[in-house]
């Protein structure tokens, strides 16, 4: 089987329109790789067929490549502690209730493995245009509480305490050839036409949060390609873009199936059935996503902009996400 193979059940779904574009890269431990690619990058305003070298909005993916590594990595320079309260970063963090506030006592691995009981997401844009104000908001309210979910809010306070750290935006953070916060340098693929820009979104964030935000914060905002998605990911499986202590955070579970930032493989998740139990992966809401598979020596990308032109139509993107995993696995045993 080759390539060709495992990207056949994403070039079904462009060829059956349920998605306009898709493009899938696998790399293994050694180096090599092979990508495919098909279908449009946009549809509206104008078709413009997708290309490898087209930048993808990688939504939440952002936060493993990005919010993840900076977080353990400041971590291992001995700046943050992961055990200790975001507090140690963001003193102000809810500082009308210094005795009493919940939030207070949430400490960075907390939030890195959504073991927090904040919302899975909040309209933060719809309280007002200026992102010094929009941070504040999030650092103030009082969040209503639930049991643990994956939640956007662990890791927009996990960007706060990134920026309080290091005095810089994530912006300034060198994340490797080809990622990059928006807009891109290159060609970029069309997200959703949004009703509340007034506008396709094309190299700018689809997320409306990370867009008032300032387009850099810590829970989506990062632009790719396929082949920039790739060498992050080898570099995990070789060990050269993460020291052992790293590896070992984001391969240990911390809560249920999360590790510090992913996912590890669980019966029913996104990266199929046929991989190690020794892989994780994150997806993002545009219809991104990642996955490594250490125990195989395998990671594997598929990109696709399955929210173009909106997100209010069912793509089958889970089954997507699953068959291909799959199709991976026995394309590269």
């Amino acid at each position: 089987m080759t390539i060709d193979d495992a990207f056949a059940p994403a070039r079904q779904a462009v060829d059956e329109g349920r998605i306009p574009g898709a493009a899938l890269g696998v790399v293994r431990a050694d180096g090599s790789s092979a990508v495919r690619f098909a279908g449009m990058a946009a549809l509206l305003p104008d078709r413009e067929p997708l290309t490898e070298g087209h930048w993808f909005d990688l939504a939440s993916v952002s936060k493993v490549i990005a919010t993840t590594t900076m977080v353990l990595s400041l971590a291992e320079q001995g700046r943050i502690d992961l055990d200790r309260p975001l507090t140690d970063a963001i003193p102000d963090l809810r500082q009308y209730d210094i005795g009493g506030a919940a939030e207070r006592r949430l400490t960075f691995r907390d939030c890195l493995a959504h073991r927090t009981f904040l919302p899975a997401v909040e309209p933060i844009y719809t309280y007002g245009g200026d992102p010094d104000r929009l941070r504040a908001f999030v650092l103030q309210r009082a969040w209503r509480h639930g049991p643990p979910v994956y939640s956007d809010i662990n890791f927009i306070l996990l960007g706060i305490a990134i920026e309080r750290v290091t005095g810089r935006p994530l912006s300034d953070w060198p994340l490797g050839p080809e990622l990059g916060y928006g807009p891109p340098p290159g060609p970029a693929v069309a997200t959703e036409a949004c009703s509340w820009r007034g506008r396709v979104m094309k190299g700018e964030v689809h997320d409306e949060n990370a867009w008032a935000l300032g387009g850099a914060p810590g829970h989506a905002g990062l632009f790719g390609t396929v082949a920039g998605v790739l060498g992050f990911a080898r570099g995990l499986l070789d060990g050269s873009g993460a020291p052992a202590d790293r590896l070992h955070a984001i391969r240990t579970p911390v809560h249920e199936h999360r590790t510090c930032g992913w996912e590890r493989r669980f019966e029913g998740w996104h990266g199929g059935d046929a991989c190690s139990a020794d892989t994780i992966g994150h997806t993002g809401f545009t219809g991104t996503g990642l996955w490594v598979d250490f125990g195989r020596g395998l990671a594997w990308t598929l990109l696709t902009n399955r929210v173009h032109p909106t997100r209010h139509r069912e793509t089958g993107i889970a089954e997507l996400r699953r068959a291909t995993g799959n199709a991976v696995a026995a394309a590269f045993a």
